[in-house]
């Protein structure tokens, strides 16, 4: 029998929450902070979620930290929601994550972008078809931030893997996700906008139905206030959103987004919902600029 993937189509198409990985005061993974900022996610309305993403410091934790935060977040989630947990690295690592997220329950893997300093375009094909062919029962979601890429490669992985439904699309040029989305084929993959809020409307006039958010965790309503407009076609709704979240999301897209996890979980710890902690090689913001982000968090409707 074929399958489909339509509950899995459908949840991209929404806001995708990366859930933060909070820390304790000895460095470890907070479990019981994790859980509750899960919970509060969820008991917000949010109904997909990315353990493992880059809000989530993927790349700053350990092969035992991610398995910890993706079996969290699959137990406290239960049947609310969807969850797509991310998986990279080296081959072997990232087909170990995926079978061991199926294994857990999982519905779907985003794969990160590849590392390497030399990824060739058929080499992209080779890496992300070893992962999918690895769990095809789970739908497979590539995160491109390679604007060198072609929506032909897009194409051709998915003609070997058809378990490959939807896009993590990040490169910030709605021209050219516009037209990468047509070469791959519209219809044929879930275009999720992942440079969240602030590229969603553009990138949803251009055949976008989802967006991956960090600033969720702070203000969940506001994220899906957004979404809600964007699905209606009210985009002078969607702008009134994108106004509000318009200085925080500057603040993590400064310098390089060298501050994105640091200003969401700098917000977080402004409300009490868990430490500031992050890992190098980000690093907390300094006591100046702590003042600003709490003003945003405590100015939403929380």
């Amino acid at each position: 029998m074929t399958t489909t993937f339509e509950s899995q189509r459908t949840a991209l198409a929404d806001v995708v929450a990366i859930p933060v990985t909070p820390f304790a005061e000895d460095g470890r993974v907070d479990q019981d902070a994790h859980r509750a900022l899960l919970r509060r996610l969820l008991d917000g309305g949010v109904t997909t979620l990315t353990p493992n993403g880059n809000t989530g410091e993927f790349y700053a934790l350990a092969p035992e930290e991610r398995r910890l935060v993706t079996e969290m977040t699959i137990d406290e989630a239960g049947d609310r929601s969807v969850i797509i947990v991310g998986v990279g690295h080296d081959i072997p690592t990232a087909i170990a994550s995926a079978r061991h997220a199926r294994e857990l329950g999982a519905q779907m893997v985003m794969v990160h972008q590849p590392v390497h300093p030399y990824v060739a375009q058929r080499g992209w094909v080779d890496y992300h078809r070893a992962i999918a062919e690895s769990v095809p029962e789970l739908g497979v979601v590539p995160y491109i931030r390679n604007a060198q890429l072609t929506g032909a490669r897009l194409a051709e992985l998915a003609d070997h893997c058809p378990n490959v439904i939807g896009v993590k699309y990040a490169v910030p040029d709605a021209a050219k996700f516009a037209a990468f989305a047509r070469d791959a084929g519209l219809e044929r993959f879930v275009w999720v906008a992942g440079l969240a809020e602030p590229y969603a409307p553009s990138y949803f006039s251009a055949g976008a139905t989802g967006f991956t958010s960090g600033l969720v965790n702070v203000a969940p309503a506001v994220s899906l206030n957004m979404i809600e407009a964007l699905r209606s076609g009210d985009y002078p709704g969607a702008m009134k959103v994108w106004e509000q979240i318009r200085r925080f999301e500057e603040l993590r897209a400064a310098n390089g987004s060298a501050d994105n996890v640091t200003v969401v979980k700098e917000a977080l710890a402004s409300l009490g919902l868990c430490r500031r902690d992050v890992r190098p090689p980000s690093r907390e913001l300094p006591e100046d600029e702590r003042a600003e982000v709490a003003a945003i968090a405590a100015g939403w409707s929380i």
